[in-house]
């Protein structure tokens, strides 16, 4: 990355990108997309789309409830790019997302890292993606002539969008390559595998009572933190379950007879995704049997015991969503190192390249999500991991051109 590489960054940091589903606050992702495109430019890349979502990707099959539920008015804000230099074809795409996480951090930069939000996800990988794609055409003179290179710069990798609006649509729409980079902070090892998640809710609808009469009501939370221990427990087995929000009120003075429990179940394949909503489903049965028998001689809970399961329901706010299984991508083993296939992977835009005839894709970043601090407070990058990833991006372009593919 050069001195302009570094000025990009930090003009894009400046930027306040997250979107609706994250902030109420002024969102800049229009800007974002235009000043990227224009920085891509320079290069040769040419503007193929820059457009807002349709409404109508908000009735597909797997988009979450909460997206769902936004309304299409804030897609307005929500534009995806995509640029292209060379041929449709042979092509290997690049994606990277400009959306962030909130709460917006100001940008910085000491001459040795970048700090701010989007520092490392994924504002810092995009630039220095151009810096490699650069790079990759000094190299070789094959590289945007006979060989294409086709970037998408999108939103709605954040906010619990699962790309939905972003990247699924413009994959949709043909705009991948042979072989397609997820640019997200891997440790710079590739993951040739992503998996996808769903979201149950244990919602809790029973009846209020005042603290000096508890019996009269239904204690949502204590049958929902009751059910919380047991499907911890109860589901461990299954997979890297994640026990989520619970929530029912505020205030001591009273019970709460609603409230609501929420699961995040991450799995691999199809088949491992029925298992758990097997599972949930069994267990939820199981702890309200178990909880009715702990509690129905107990004064304050008898009521809530004996209505447990009429009051109590599961939803699915998000489910349905592909994973994108495991490949092998011997360009990417010659000189990227490979994500152990016993180290868990986790979720993010790729899988919406699951199943797409004639391409391999994987998961390629600098940085790493917690060390970083990426959705945290002191987000960062380090120019040393961009650079790095820079000459990766080089490394993996010219061997697609030199190779003819991936």
């Amino acid at each position: 990355m050069i001195g302009e590489d570094h000025d990009l960054l930090l003009r894009l940091l400046d930027l306040p990108t997250a979107g609706p589903l994250e902030t109420s606050g002024e969102v800049r992702l229009w800007d974002a997309m235009r000043v990227y495109a224009e920085a891509a430019a320079g290069i040769g890349f040419g503007t193929v789309h820059l457009a807002a979502p349709a409404p109508s990707v908000l009735d597909r099959p797997g988009v979450p409830d909460a997206v769902r539920d936004a309304g299409p008015d804030f897609l307005a804000c929500q534009p995806s790019l995509v640029l292209r230099i060379g041929p449709a074809a042979p092509a290997v795409m690049f994606n990277v997302h400009l959306d962030t996480v909130a709460p917006f951090e100001p940008a910085g930069f000491d001459g040795r890292r970048f700090t701010g939000r989007g520092a490392i996800d994924a504002k810092g990988p995009a630039v220095a993606l151009l810096a490699g794609v650069r790079a990759a055409i000094a190299t070789d003179p094959a590289v945007g002539k006979d060989t294409g290179v086709l970037i998408q710069a999108v939103a709605g990798e954040e906010g619990g969008a699962m790309g939905t609006f972003g990247t699924r649509p413009l994959v949709e729409a043909g705009f991948h390559g042979e072989l397609n980079i997820f640019c997200e902070p891997t440790g710079s090892r590739y993951l040739p595998r992503c998996s996808a998640s769903m979201t149950a809710c244990l919602r809790v609808d029973g009846d209020d009572a005042i603290d000096d009469e508890p019996h009269r009501g239904h204690n949502a939370t204590v049958l929902l933190g009751f059910l919380a221990q047991y499907l911890a427990h109860d589901l461990a087995p299954h997979g890297r379950i994640c026990v989520a929000g619970l929530h029912t009120g505020h205030l001591h003075n009273r019970v709460y007879g609603r409230g609501e429990l929420l699961l995040n179940l991450p799995y691999d394949c199809e088949e491992a995704a029925s298992e758990m909503t097997a599972a949930v489903e069994d267990g939820l049965r199981a702890g309200i049997a178990e909880f009715r028998t702990r509690f129905r001689d107990s004064p304050p809970f008898r009521r809530t015991a004996a209505d447990a399961a009429a009051i109590t329901g599961l939803h699915w706010p998000k489910r349905g969503l592909p994973a994108l299984p495991a490949q092998d991508i011997p360009l990417l083993d010659e000189f990227v190192p490979r994500w152990p296939d016993d180290e868990p992977g986790f979720t993010c835009d790729a899988i919406w390249l699951a199943g797409v005839p004639g391409t391999r894709t994987a998961v390629l970043g600098p940085g790493s999500l917690g060390a970083n601090n990426a959705h945290a407070s002191g987000e960062y990058a380090d120019v040393a991991e961009l650079d790095h990833f820079s000459d990766l991006v080089r490394e993996i372009v010219v061997g697609f051109s030199r190779n003819g593919g991936a």
